[in-house]
């Protein structure tokens, strides 16, 4: 497992429309493009469990969106959907990279259906030639919220980062994992760091909008899925109460011809409560396209 500081070593931090955010690239560059998208509140070290193995099949590219992990969080930023898949269609730009396959989750979900829906609309400067969600709110009505999140995108939402603690945060967190595949301390103590990371939380109150965007943009971004015309998965951590099982059920009846894959004993990280597992899977998934 990779400590934080281990993880920011061989990253970068780049100047993206002046604000500085952290980067970080593996494996060959003639390989295929393969972007990793992290979910809310975490960062791109949700991935550190596949990275290698990953690395020796692809091209890695992934960052910390604006407002998590180890990029700047400022105060007075929109936190748009639409900005933060701009951010990762600047630096894919950036390395030259206009082809591409997408490994998302949670929030990353919502930031790759809409990098699939520009493509859908025939706007999209990047060629995306396939997508796997992990546990995310694809369909807006069918997500649940923690109480948590929902506090915090209510009139007392600026009350939540004054009450959190890191105890707190543990309770939530473990709550939303796998009843065996509880968060080893290092993936706590990890995670809290970079959530505080740059007085993190406070703003997560404008970070949870996306929930309200999700709706806002249903169409467009449910859309995406059902109209596209590429290879599109679903792999889940069943006992996910946010996502889980009730979202796979969802996207099989929704979804034409869909490509899903669940795992009973996973949560709502899968990619940490399993990291190996998720990995075959995917790697699978793309044997199979």
């Amino acid at each position: 497992m990779y400590t934080l500081s281990q993880w920011q070593t061989n990253g970068q931090f780049i100047d993206i429309n002046a604000n500085q955010i952290f980067t970080k690239t593996a494996g060959d560059a003639n390989n295929p493009a393969l972007l990793l998208i992290h979910g809310f509140p975490s960062a791109s070290w949700d991935w550190e469990g596949m990275w290698d193995e990953l690395s020796k099949h692809y091209f890695l590219v992934t960052l910390d969106m604006l407002g998590f992990g180890l990029s700047d969080k400022p105060i007075n930023a929109p936190y748009k959907i639409t900005e933060q898949a701009d951010l990762y269609t600047q630096f894919l730009k950036r390395l030259n990279i206009t082809d591409v396959h997408i490994l998302a989750h949670d929030y990353g979900d919502t930031v790759a259906q809409e990098l699939l829906a520009r493509q859908v609309a025939t706007k999209s400067e990047i060629r995306i030639n396939s997508v796997c969600f992990l546990n995310g709110g694809l369909f807006p009505h069918v997500h649940k919220p923690l109480f948590i999140q929902k506090l915090l995108l209510s009139k007392l939402g600026w009350i939540v980062p004054k009450l959190m603690s890191k105890q707190k945060f543990v309770k939530n967190l473990t709550t939303i994992f796998g009843k065996n595949t509880p968060p080893a301390p290092l993936v706590i103590d990890t995670l809290w760091a970079l959530l505080i990371f740059n007085n993190g939380l406070r703003v997560m109150p404008m970070l949870i909008k996306y929930i309200t965007q999700r709706k806002q943009n249903e169409q467009r971004w449910v859309g995406a899925i059902i109209n596209s015309d590429i290879p599109v998965t679903f792999i889940a951590g069943e006992q996910d109460p946010i996502s889980g099982k009730h979202m796979l059920e969802h996207y099989k009846k929704k979804v034409p011809n869909a490509r899903v894959q669940g795992f009973v004993e996973l949560g709502h990280y899968p990619q940490i409560e399993n990291a190996k597992a998720i990995t075959v899977a995917y790697l699978n998934f793309r044997k199979q396209i």
